[in-house]
């Protein structure tokens, strides 16, 4: 059965929480082994918290599950993991996760509580609701970026220091996430066809014409959100002017990389899969964190 939670934990998705780490870095404190400290442990908890509440959705949503051509074979929906099980499961790992939040600080504490509601709110019924749907997926990154910030926070007021929170980072993480949430639902709703409705409900008020419009508007307000803070006034001070713009054309890649993916692979129902799978964007997303690093820690000349 342990194989089963592990499945169900989806480990996988736990990248969509590296986010966290952003934090940390545009904080300048990635080479303070404090901070990079409650960084690792507070990523480490946020994700045990998203893997009860991924087994809770999945306890939710056994029925439609089981008409899903990929998430039928999931060990709840296919009947490997019982139900009761998976309820015991989902609460200590939401229990280890929100209480030892709070134990490593108040303010990251809260925000995993707050993400934790907004994600039970949507299993229960803003994803039945067309656009909120998606809002309220992207809503949640922005929880997870202001969860390590918060973090961060924690930490540096115990020692008296001053922690600022970009509203630019919150800015770039919900049109990013937002862009990548309208994708999965075009690739639900190209592999589900008929059954879309059935599966979920919103998902059968969504046209492919209407996801591909959403897609283009998306895509420009996420390089625009990361150009503008690339170059804004408020960032080349807080850096001294380091050409953090130099990380634009990574972003733009990725982008183009995903729209290649979902257009002419038809794939981009699982963006954390991609991750990993899809070479170009791991090599990508790892080539643009090294020169972030780089930028940002060199030892100015």
């Amino acid at each position: 059965m342990i194989r089963y939670v592990f499945e169900s934990m989806r480990v996988y998705q736990w990248t969509k929480n590296l986010i966290l780490f952003a934090g940390v870095i545009f904080t300048l404190k990635f080479l303070d082994p404090p901070y990079v400290r409650d960084a690792v442990l507070g990523f480490l908890l946020f994700s045990l918290a998203v893997s009860g509440m991924y087994i809770l959705n999945d306890i939710l949503d056994v029925e439609r599950d089981r008409h899903h051509a990929v998430k039928r074979d999931r060990p709840i929906a296919a009947g490997k993991l019982p139900v009761g099980a998976a309820a015991v499961w989902s609460a200590i790992f939401l229990a280890i996760g929100a209480g030892g939040a709070f134990l490593l600080g108040t303010r990251f504490g809260w925000t995993v509580a707050a993400y934790v509601a907004l994600t039970l709110l949507y299993s229960i019924a803003l994803k039945k609701v067309v656009l909120l749907d998606v809002g309220m997926i992207a809503l949640g990154f922005v929880l997870r970026a202001t969860a390590g910030v918060e973090l961060i926070r924690d930490r540096a007021v115990r020692i008296g220091e001053e922690v600022v929170l970009s509203p630019w980072l919150l800015v770039c993480a919900f049109f990013l996430a937002l862009f990548l949430a309208i994708g999965k639902r075009r690739h639900e709703l190209a592999l589900l066809e008929g059954d879309a409705a059935r599966h979920r409900a919103a998902l059968g008020a969504y046209t492919p014409r209407l996801l591909d419009q959403l897609v283009a508007v998306v895509t420009s307000a996420t390089v625009l959100a990361y150009s503008v803070y690339t170059i804004s006034p408020e960032t080349l001070e807080k850096f001294g002017g380091r050409p953090l713009y130099l990380t634009i054309p990574f972003v733009l890649y990725g982008i183009f990389r995903y729209l290649y993916l979902m257009y002419a692979e038809e794939k981009g129902g699982n963006p954390s899969e991609h991750f990993y799978r899809d070479r170009p964007t791991l090599v990508n997303v790892i080539l643009w964190g090294l020169a972030l690093l780089a930028i940002l820690y060199w030892p100015a000349g």
